[in-house]
């Protein structure tokens, strides 16, 4: 009986699937379907607004009323880093309106578990990234003038030093984070295909990333901006926009039609 050295496509490991080539300023359409979707999920997207503003008002809180100024920059980053895992359920409802369907929170909680391995795999190794941060932030913080009013020159190692650092891990995890989420969830694939899917995909659609980048850094400025209330609005936004933008990016057995 002959041998075949073939590998089956839907079980090999850390695999890279394909990418399209979007417009740069795809992420503009991406936002605009977003707020459609919001529009047609108006009372999810409240309850999930309302979770995920939790965070960022206890960032400000601290910052604020504690006195603590210092603590924002990497407790903003850290944020930053822990969100794109729990936004699946936010993906969900966006998924669930494309196919035509009703969205509801039961269904969507449960998207939170359609891979248990690779989601919660990969909500770790987030949680670690963040924890590494975290611990770099306290040694940065050792730069900081022990004097109180110090000059800007005073704080430039400061400054510098923790910006270089929280900029590297940054791209890094949105460089891994942009597409793995959604990649785990439709395609139930293991936790190494989709974040070198999801580098990949960066890589090939470098503008539209910066683009898309950009806008992420505004929208989450904006909603510091006002007292983190923002957050419940913008977040679900931001996931809504991500869902679209993989489902333009990713290349999927059946075509979309998406820019």
């Amino acid at each position: 009986m002959p041998t075949t050295n073939t590998v089956d496509k839907n079980t090999e490991f850390a695999r890279c699937l394909q990418c399209n080539k979007v417009n740069t300023f795809a992420a503009f359409h991406w936002l605009a379907l977003a707020f459609k979707d919001m529009t047609r999920a108006p009372i999810l997207s409240l309850i999930y607004g309302l979770i995920f503003t939790i965070i960022p008002l206890a960032i400000v809180y601290t910052a604020v009323f504690a006195g603590t100024y210092i603590v924002i920059i990497p407790a903003t980053v850290a944020f930053a880093l822990i969100g794109p895992a729990f936004a699946v359920g936010l993906y969900d409802v966006a998924w669930e309106l494309e196919k035509g369907h009703k969205p509801t929170l039961t269904h969507s909680l449960k998207s939170m578990f359609r891979n248990p391995v690779g989601e919660w795999g990969f909500a770790i190794l987030l949680m670690v990234i963040m924890i590494v941060w975290m611990r770099l932030a306290a040694l940065v913080h050792a730069l900081y003038p022990s004097h109180a009013n110090p000059t800007f020159e005073e704080l430039s190692a400061f400054l510098t030093l923790g910006s270089i650092i929280g900029g590297v891990l940054l791209v890094t995890v949105f460089a891994i984070s942009a597409f793995t989420p959604q990649i785990m969830m439709e395609r139930r694939v293991d936790i190494m295909t989709a974040v070198m899917s999801s580098m990949h995909a960066v890589k090939t659609n470098f503008s539209a990333m910066v683009v898309w980048s950009i806008c992420i850094f505004v929208l989450v400025a904006l909603g510091f901006a006002t007292g983190a209330t923002g957050f419940i609005v913008i977040m679900p936004l931001l996931s809504y926009a991500s869902w679209h933008g993989y489902i333009a990016i990713i290349k999927t057995k059946k075509a979309r039609g998406y820019e």
